[in-house]
């Protein structure tokens, strides 16, 4: 396989990272440790040494933490109007110096960078309400549902009715005749790059004709995507996700999920079940060779978000699944780390890594559906501890709320109080059993996304579904990479979201959609 695909094309600029699970806690918890051990002053060698075992039992980013203890730093200096000295980690502490205090240089007032960042994080929040008003505006309640319908074989008397042919296609993806139908009417409108996705979609389903694979073969890409920019936390939102996963479920599992991952590692390393992954498996962005692991860190930048520690361990006989830990990592077994084809590595990093994000996350900590529900509703009793529950279910769910609510911050309560209430104004009432499908449809997406190719998708499908029947997990494992159950309803709505205009629009604003000139 060649060194060079999975790096990305010159034009390729990263947006903002989005959608990582936030560990803002364990850095309250260190910003309480460096605020003590700065108290008078002086950060002894022991303090430090402390600090960083600390920051790595956390699994804390020691970039982001210099962040965290210049704010605190230049805080202090500015209030009392000293300097704090810094002992280096391995003196004796005889040698640590002895004056506590030294007089700042003129000149070196670090306030009006401290108001800079101030600035800059208000700016930031203000953008992302902005993001979630606008998303909120089109959250309108609709819910219609024609899936018990039967389809019908008459066709729209107007054939460039591409919306109302779309409609149909989602409820019978694979009816050939809505397809053809389909592409002539964005022929029509000079929509080249959603014909390519079409006739993929009738080649792939092996109903194309030759006007219709030469379509494909015109317009086909070489090798994998080159885009010019990364999927947006609303591209996610309104072009990615499927849409039986509610937006507010998955807002209410943001905010606990990091405390939830917290207690699961403890209760793992408690039970010396936690596992172990050598440091000289983990791979790096910038210095692995291994194909796999730099598919997986291409894949994040791609789908806009943080990539999870990476770890080869060609002992496994597995493909890939996540590792609890704080930070969570992925794990690359024997089935990803050799043959596999680069589109093949594409598929299996995107539908892995959208598990990663924050709001689905939690699917991976509580694969069954019960558990999931446990979850959401102490994440409703923090919001509302005067929530009326039937006695057998407050006993189940009292102790999870307890374990979670004194790790949240004032700010994740209020969050959690605020989407209560949002909760209740909307009826009351979610499906996690649809949820939890629409995550798994959604990570799918992602899947599709990085590998284009729907063949592709089916036969790592028809894999992981193998991989399943042969070897049952144990002890609740989760769905690390996609089910066995339903395949074919998952490729519905593959080749449905390939044919959609969210899809197009999806490509278009990454740079990846074919054009005249392509």
């Amino acid at each position: 396989m060649d060194d060079a695909v999975f790096e990305h094309s010159k034009a390729f600029k990263q947006g903002e990272l989005s959608g990582g699970i936030q560990l803002d806690k364990f850095e309250v918890f260190y910003e309480h440790l460096f605020t003590e051990a700065m108290e008078d002053g002086v950060i002894t060698p022991q303090e430090r040494v402390t600090l960083e075992k600390a920051a790595a039992s956390m699994g804390l980013d020691r970039a982001r933490l210099y962040q965290v203890e210049q704010a605190l730093l230049a805080a202090f200096e500015a209030r009392h109007g000293v300097a704090v000295v810094q002992g280096t980690p391995g003196f004796a502490a005889d040698d640590a110096p002895r004056a506590s205090l030294s007089v700042m240089e003129a000149g070196a007032d670090p306030r009006p960078q401290a108001l800079q960042r101030r600035v800059a994080q208000l700016e930031q929040r203000v953008a992302e309400l902005e993001q979630e008003l606008a998303h909120a505006r089109a959250q309108a309640a609709v819910d219609v549902d024609f899936s018990d319908l039967e389809a019908h074989d008459d066709l729209p008397a107007a054939a460039d009715e591409v919306e109302e042919l779309r409609r149909r296609l989602r409820h019978d993806p694979r009816n050939a005749d809505l397809l053809r139908v389909l592409l002539r009417a964005l022929g029509r409108r000079g929509e080249i790059d959603q014909q390519w996705c079409v006739a993929h979609a009738l080649c792939h389903l092996g109903e194309a004709d030759g006007p219709q694979r030469e379509i494909h073969e015109r317009w086909r890409p070489a090798g994998l995507i080159q885009p010019s920019g990364s999927v947006s936390a609303d591209a996610w939102r309104r072009l990615v996700a499927h849409a039986d996963e509610e937006v507010l479920t998955g807002q209410f599992f943001a905010v606990v999920v990091s405390a939830v991952l917290l207690g699961h590692v403890a209760a793992l390393r408690h039970a010396r079940l936690l596992p172990e992954l050598p440091e000289q498996r983990r791979q790096h962005p910038t210095g692995t060779t291994v194909q796999a692991s730099r598919c997986f860190f291409w894949a994040a930048s791609i789908l806009g978000m943080p990539a999870p520690p990476v770890y080869a361990d060609p002992a496994w006989d597995g493909m890939v699944h996540m590792v609890p830990g704080v930070p969570p990592a992925a794990r690359l077994g024997k089935l990803a780390l050799s043959g596999r084809s680069a589109a093949e590595l594409a598929f299996v990093a995107g539908s892995h890594l959208a598990w990663y994000r924050e709001d689905r996350f939690m699917r991976l900590l509580a694969p069954n559906v019960a558990d999931l529900e446990d979850l959401f509703l102490a994440a409703l009793t923090i919001g509302n501890p005067g929530l009326p529950l039937h006695s057998g279910v407050k006993r189940r769910v009292a102790p999870i709320a307890a374990a979670i609510e004194p790790i949240l911050d004032a700010a994740q309560i209020d969050r959690l109080r605020g989407h209560f209430l949002r909760f209740v104004e909307e009826g009351g009432r979610t499906n996690l059993q649809r949820w939890a499908a629409g995550a798994d449809r959604t990570a799918l997406r992602a899947g599709l996304l990085l590998c284009n190719d729907l063949g592709v998708a089916q036969r790592m499908l028809e894999l992981a579904r193998a991989g399943a029947a042969a070897e049952r997990p144990g002890q609740g494992a989760p769905p690390a990479s996609p089910a066995s159950a339903g395949g074919d309803e998952r490729m519905d709505d593959l080749i449905a979201f390939m044919c959609s205009d969210a899809y197009g629009r999806l490509r278009r604003q990454l740079g990846i959609a074919a054009t005249a000139q392509s």
